[in-house]
């Protein structure tokens, strides 16, 4: 279950637009952020993607991906060219295909490799989903097969794609828009699949102007009640709205690290789903482990990556697809490893978990917040005047130092919360499986 978030410059402070979005999956699927860099291919080459092969592009741009280590596509992204791509699970009545095709995630890095603009993407993406269709297993450990939805955003405008087989919907944004688990596009939608619109008259669907509904007529209620995608949808709509016109990279970070309005809200006593998310035992088996917020301006676009899950215990640090790649370390698998960056994270995220979460997220947030601020400040800086590389760099060397620290810090995970028995044995488990020993 993820969470997706846009907006145009013209609902921004600084005339830029924004893009975030968390990455919620198994709690041991660990998400490897890369570059990608550019490529050129000869006729006739064919490009590898999760599950099937199809042909390579003759040009592909250069992108900066966060992915799950174990396949080709990516959760979220952005390219050389200032595009942005994150997708979203839906759910529909129609059962997602099984099928091995290509998956949500082979469309958002092609969209992004392909792609020149927002709009050029979305077409890339359509004619692939039309071409190749969409289907396969999405899960780590567990199964996982769902139809698919995206923001696709650039510095001028930004477009939401979602799809159920190879029927596709597109709306295009005004303002600021949230994405969830849950088909979202209305009456009102700038384009709709030829023979999704063929179906829906031979269903009767139809109003007598030719118009109706996709979502209504697509989401499936029982995986929605289970998702909560259209009450995240709707808690991240009103978090924007909130601030717009003068959205900031600093709100979209904190809506992704949104646990709602409980007073008492932990990850053993959430009911529901939250837009940052922490697994627990029973069906709320993932969380989020990648996060991204860009702002994206010709020639000073900025993403700010955690590389970690948790973005409420996380720092996001700069990345700039045209300076020095930051410090980005060995890939991550679905075993512990402490060299890898996902991983020591992990391991305070998870000792943590042990005790109280709340208590642990007050104790850094105000912290954490003044030295993002400061490297907003700092990036911003040699964007004009230059130093651009050594800023990030230090960036990236701070905020390891911080983290660091409160991996040190014995007061951070304690004491543990009343009645957290059940989801300490599930996160155990799980951290057996992934050879990382919980003290």
């Amino acid at each position: 279950m993820c969470d997706t978030l846009c907006a145009l410059p013209a609902a921004t402070a600084r005339g830029a637009a924004l893009f975030a979005k968390n990455s919620d999956r198994e709690r041991n699927e660990a998400q490897v952020l890369e570059l990608s860099p550019a490529r050129s291919a000869s006729p006739g080459a064919h490009l590898a993607c999760t599950y099937i092969t199809i042909p390579e592009a003759a040009r592909t741009h250069a992108c900066l991906l966060s992915r799950p280590f174990w396949m080709w596509g990516a959760e979220m992204g952005a390219n050389d060219q200032g595009v942005v791509i994150g997708n979203e699970a839906l759910h529909a009545t129609v059962p997602a295909p099984r099928r091995r095709a290509l998956t949500g995630m082979d469309l958002v890095r092609l969209g992004l490799e392909r792609g020149a603009t927002a709009a050029e993407a979305v077409d890339v993406m359509i004619e692939l989903l039309e071409t190749h269709g969409q289907g396969g297993d999405c899960g780590h450990l567990g199964r996982f097969y769902y139809h698919n939805g995206f923001i696709v955003a650039d510095a001028t405008e930004a477009f939401v794609l979602e799809t159920c087989g190879r029927w596709w919907t597109v709306e295009r944004v005004r303002g600021a828009r949230a994405l969830s688990n849950a088909y979202s596009i209305g009456a009102d939608a700038h384009r709709i699949s030829p023979s999704l619109a063929a179906h829906a008259r031979a269903e009767g669907w139809t109003d007598p102007e030719g118009r109706f509904d996709p979502a209504a007529r697509l989401i499936d209620p029982v995986r929605d009640a289970v998702s909560f995608g259209r009450g995240r949808c709707a808690r991240g709509q009103s978090l924007l709205d909130r601030n717009a016109p003068n959205l900031t990279p600093a709100h979209l970070r904190a809506i992704l690290r949104d646990h709602g309005e409980a007073p008492d809200w932990s990850p053993a006593n959430t009911q529901g789903r939250t837009i940052c998310m922490h697994a627990a035992h029973g069906p709320r088996r993932s969380q989020s482990v990648a996060s991204l917020v860009s702002e994206i301006r010709p020639g000073g676009t900025v993403h700010w990556v955690t590389a970690s899950s948790a973005p409420c215990l996380s720092i996001f640090k700069p990345v700039v697809l045209d300076a020095a790649a930051p410090p980005l370390g060995p890939k991550p698998t679905d075993r512990f490893d402490p060299e890898t960056r996902w991983w020591r994270h992990e391991a305070r995220h998870r000792r943590q978990l042990r005790g109280d979460i709340p208590a642990a997220v007050t104790r850094i947030s105000a912290e954490r917040d003044r030295l993002e601020a400061g490297f907003q400040t700092r990036v911003d800086a040699a964007l004009v005047n230059g130093g651009l590389d050594a800023a990030i760099a230090a960036c990236w060397a701070e905020a390891d130092a911080l983290e660091a620290r409160w991996a040190a810090d014995p007061d951070l995970g304690r004491p543990p919360e009343p009645g957290a028995d059940r989801l300490r044995r599930s996160w155990g488990r799980l951290s057996a499986v992934a050879g990382l020993r919980m003290r």
